[in-house]
């Protein structure tokens, strides 16, 4: 799949934001969200991600938890965002109360590291059908 469909049969790009520390999986995921057809401005910490995110207007934000210097969860609290976005947890922790503690912070899931492309796509697609309205 290259772009996510819409009600009327045209793609609908997103601009993502994303925030991971690990070189890595930075870059592969940015070069996935990138062959979907999407927008994709990065941080390394959340640091770089309070500076910058505010600045991006993006739809959806994807945020490792953990962050060398915070986290994810703390990341939600701080920024200050002009409009709503789609916000997607990820990290290795995928207990009942990390994941609670994600959707108390504002995030709309919270994906398990490795993350699954599938799972990936449909949080995007969710983000696309909650956006189209606004977007």
């Amino acid at each position: 799949m290259n772009e996510l469909p819409v009600a009327d049969g045209s793609p609908k790009p997103l601009r993502i934001f994303l925030v991971e520390n690990h070189r890595d999986t930075l870059e592969y995921m940015q070069i996935y969200l990138e062959m979907l057809g999407h927008t994709v401005l990065t941080a390394d910490s959340m640091t770089k991600a309070l500076a910058t995110l505010p600045l991006a207007d993006c739809d959806v934000l994807i945020s490792d938890i953990g962050l060398p210097d915070g986290d994810g969860w703390m990341l939600m609290h701080r920024v200050q965002l002009s409009r709503p976005v789609y916000a997607i947890a990820m990290s290795g922790f995928g207990m009942g109360a990390d994941q609670l503690k994600s959707q108390e912070a504002g995030y709309r899931c919270h994906l398990l590291k490795p993350i699954n492309p599938k799972e990936l796509d449909a949080a995007l697609e969710e983000a696309v059908r909650e956006l189209s309205p606004t977007r």
